[in-house]
């Protein structure tokens, strides 16, 4: 008897987490395919923001996705970046390998057309380890790859980077 409580519970759970892994199934799997555009990035608060121009390959099988690409600035410089994130139901949680290589923790949840996310960085990063990410999914093939940062001298949020995307 108890063996089969725990069994009908466990296939109520499964039965339930289903629409919600399907949901970002859908949300994700659009994503897929070469995105290419251009953007803005501040190496540290305070700096000119430098231009960017960017390319990426994005895979979103299943209730997953990962984004692996370059940004180029100022000419010569071309960095590294990506990042890969796992769903389970509208949680997301996964990481972030930026420019310097170092590798970053993300947590958030989705919100419509947008993932909001936690960053951890690594190492100190304007003077802390803490900032927010959002990937947001625009109608037309577009998407928004957005970082934001506290500036603690003065408590206000400055967005760090902001990469707009189409589909190629």
């Amino acid at each position: 008897m108890r063996y089969q409580a725990c069994l009908l519970a466990l296939l109520a759970a499964a039965c339930l987490a289903t629409p919600a892994a399907a949901d970002e199934i859908g949300f994700l799997k659009p994503l897929n395919g070469s995105w290419t555009g251009t953007g803005k990035v501040l190496r540290k608060i305070g700096d000119a923001p430098i231009n960017v121009s960017c390319r990426f390959t994005i895979s979103a099988p299943d209730s997953s996705i990962s984004m692996r690409g370059n940004c180029r600035g100022l000419l010569i410089i071309s960095r590294a970046i990506s990042a890969q994130l796992t769903a389970r139901g509208s949680r997301y949680s996964g990481t972030y390998t930026g420019p310097s290589g170092a590798t970053s923790q993300l947590s958030g949840s989705r919100q419509g057309d947008v993932i909001d996310l936690k960053v951890r960085w690594a190492r100190l990063v304007n003077g802390d380890r803490d900032a927010s990410m959002t990937i947001r999914r625009q109608g037309n093939g577009q998407l928004t790859l957005r970082t934001i940062d506290k500036d603690l001298s003065s408590g206000k949020s400055v967005v760090t980077s902001e990469i707009n995307l189409h589909r190629q």
